[in-house]
């Protein structure tokens, strides 16, 4: 092969849990994944297994496999990228869903950029977007935030933080959690949230026990589901509650004369008239 030919780095989906790679990744995707001799992966031993799960005629001893994990040094990054350098094309594999997504591969991803090489996205499962698009929630403006804090004050402050931070940027607010602490972190956010504000448990997606519930804080705190373990995204949207006039008023605003009752200036302003009215209600 051409040395004037840099590689492609691939970005290969991986799909979580005791689920086929065919029921959730293209099967194009996989054609590609089951052409490439080489690999970096977060982890090796979970890489060979689902190549060898896709490609159980094909050896892996003629497939090299490099780690690259939280613990891998940037200093290690350019050898990752040397047989790209010279016209082999690699692919990118996360633990889960889609790499360089709150995962280390990121580094080197942006590493090929400044290299010139070409970063190739392929589509796959995506917990967050699964989630988000499940959710209910606003999906037209929403934050990625990643792992919460550990320690306890911290994720309490995070959590208002982020619960006031839609009051003004009126945003979805979107976490993950390492399975061992959802039980914790839900907790934490059923303490620090406001009852009204909503949240979205999404746990296992795509798997055969997947679950996606949107309730209020307050109904969680009723019935709080167990977590630990289970691969989750939490979402959050704080409930924004706007008056309204009373049904009294709307038949007023809705009459065809009611410019011409003596207090039209008063129903032309169903805010203040409704601020009056002893049977106000309040609509999300």
């Amino acid at each position: 092969m051409s040395s004037e030919r840099r590689g492609w780095l691939y970005l290969l989906p991986q799909h979580a849990g005791d689920v086929a790679p065919e029921a959730v990744i293209p099967a194009g995707v996989l054609d590609r994944a089951r052409s490439l001799d080489y690999i970096i992966a977060e982890n090796p031993k979970t890489a060979r297994t689902f190549l060898k799960r896709i490609a159980p005629k094909r050896p892996l001893q003629g497939i090299r496999v490099e780690r690259l994990d939280h613990n891998t040094r940037q200093a290690i990054f350019r050898f990752f990228l040397e047989p790209l350098l010279t016209g082999s094309d690699a692919g990118l594999l996360s633990e889960a869903g889609l790499p360089a997504v709150a995962d280390p591969g990121a580094s080197l991803v942006r590493l090929a950029h400044e290299r010139g090489v070409r970063v190739v996205p392929l589509s796959g499962p995506s917990s967050i977007v699964l989630a988000l698009a499940a959710s209910g929630l606003d999906g037209q403006r929403f934050a990625f935030h990643g792992y919460l804090p550990i320690t306890e004050t911290e994720l309490d402050s995070t959590l208002k933080e982020c619960e006031a931070s839609r009051r003004k940027l009126k945003q979805t607010q979107i976490f993950i959690e390492t399975p061992y602490r959802n039980d914790r972190t839900l907790a934490a956010m059923l303490r620090a949230l406001a009852p009204a504000t909503l949240v979205c448990v999404a746990a296992d997606l795509t798997l055969e026990s997947e679950t996606v519930k949107t309730r209020t804080v307050a109904s969680w705190r009723k019935e709080a589901p167990q977590l630990k373990g289970r691969p989750t995204v939490f979402l959050l949207l704080l409930r924004v509650v706007t008056p309204v006039a009373s049904r009294r008023t709307q038949r007023m605003l809705n009459c065809p004369c009611a410019s011409t009752l003596p207090n039209a200036p008063a129903i032309a302003a169903p805010n203040r008239l409704a601020k009056r009215s002893v049977k106000s209600c309040f609509f999300v």
